[in-house]
């Protein structure tokens, strides 16, 4: 099969979308069974020149304003990918959106619907297409990813895909050069990594933080790294500000080469998002052998399985008393350093590659059928 996936997410910054699809394609393509192309489109931004070594795929890379392209497909379905690419069989989207097509079987990932639950906590252009046209589109593909069976029921349950077109690949886990040993974790920090974004759920951590801060002295610093998006000016100016200034530290947007060493500085991971489609700094720690504090709200649950703190996301305290417990009591951290570690190694890029194959396998098929019935004048 010829295989086009959507690589647009991971062209600039690969925060989780982006490692997630970079991560996949690389895992796919180095199956060997078909030929893997990805595309990229903008106006200034160029893929890196070893790019198609390092996924061993084709890289199809046009001259289009993202944003240009993204109205064109979303609301004119035009033009088909075939115009841009070239024939393939199969045309993967990273998003919920359906890619334009003459004769691909069409396949679409989503990895959460927040965007459906929190319109008003969401950028411009995904309140202006996700909203009303994801539902539509998601019926209308020939195979839906996601990364959990969380969201695999949300699919389902929210946008009446059936459960035999949603298929579940899970991320792997990475790789470190020093870090994965059961032990306690070295580090003293208490660290938060994702885009700061309203769902991440910032304020809530900076409160317990600082309720933690009123009571313990000698806290450990907070270490905030991910990029700032427009929502999180007021977080930033808070961080500026005693009785946080001096006391956390934000980094900004850190590429993939620095994260073993923020993971190596650590004490635990702490994410207290309001919702999440997997959250990839969790299965990041937990193969680091550092302890996960996280919300009992999305994925996350899933996620960390046994081996996560879990604290409900508007609980400031509880947060606050988790994050205590796990910095002063070596026992526990240890015991969820282990724990994390021996969950981690339940996810493998290649099974998750396994199971993308099926679903463009049957997604091919479906295509075909579907064609056929057309062609024959029956229903489509």
């Amino acid at each position: 099969m010829r295989i086009l996936v959507d690589y647009r997410p991971a062209l600039r910054e690969r925060t989780g979308v982006g490692e997630y699809i970079h991560q996949l394609v690389r895992a796919y393509a180095a199956g060997g069974e078909d030929e893997v192309a990805v595309f990229t489109s903008s106006w200034r931004d160029r893929p890196p020149p070893g790019l198609a070594a390092e996924l061993s795929a084709r890289v199809v890379d046009r001259r289009v304003p993202v944003r240009v392209l993204n109205y064109a497909w979303h609301r004119l379905e035009w033009p088909p990918v075939e115009a841009l690419a070239g024939p393939v069989d199969v045309v993967h989207s990273a998003h919920p959106l359906l890619i334009p097509a003459r004769g691909a079987a069409r396949v679409i990932t989503i990895h959460d619907l927040f965007f459906l639950a929190e319109p008003e906590r969401t950028r411009a252009e995904i309140r202006r297409d996700y909203v009303p046209l994801a539902a539509a589109h998601a019926r209308r593909a020939d195979a839906v990813v996601t990364s959990t069976e969380h969201g695999k029921r949300l699919v389902a349950d929210r946008l009446a895909v059936p459960l035999d077109r949603i298929y579940v690949c899970a991320p792997g886990a990475p790789a470190w050069d020093q870090l994965g040993q059961p032990q306690v974790p070295a580090g003293r920090d208490i660290l938060f990594l994702g885009t700061l974004e309203p769902r991440k759920n910032i304020g809530v951590l900076l409160d317990a933080y600082e309720t933690l801060l009123e009571r313990w002295p000698g806290t450990p610093r907070l270490v905030i790294a991910g990029r700032a998006t427009p929502d999180a000016a007021g977080w930033l100016q808070r961080m500026a500000r005693a009785p946080l200034a001096g006391r956390v530290t934000y980094l900004g947007y850190v590429s993939q080469r620095r994260r073993e060493e923020l993971y190596a500085g650590a004490r635990m991971l702490v994410l207290p998002s309001l919702d999440e489609g997997f959250g990839l700094p969790v299965l990041e720690a937990m193969s680091a052998g550092i302890p996960v504090v996280v919300s009992n709200r999305g994925s996350l649950p899933e996620v960390a399985g046994g081996a996560g703190t879990l604290v409900a996301p508007d609980d400031a305290a509880g947060l606050s008393a988790a994050i205590e417990r796990l910095a002063t009591d070596d026992a526990m951290a240890f015991e969820r350093a282990r724990a994390g570690l021996a969950r981690a190694r339940e996810f493998t890029w290649p099974r998750a590659a396994a199971t993308l194959r099926q679903a463009y396998v049957d997604a091919v098929a479906r295509r075909r059928e579907r064609d056929a019935r057309t062609a024959s004048g029956g229903a489509r």
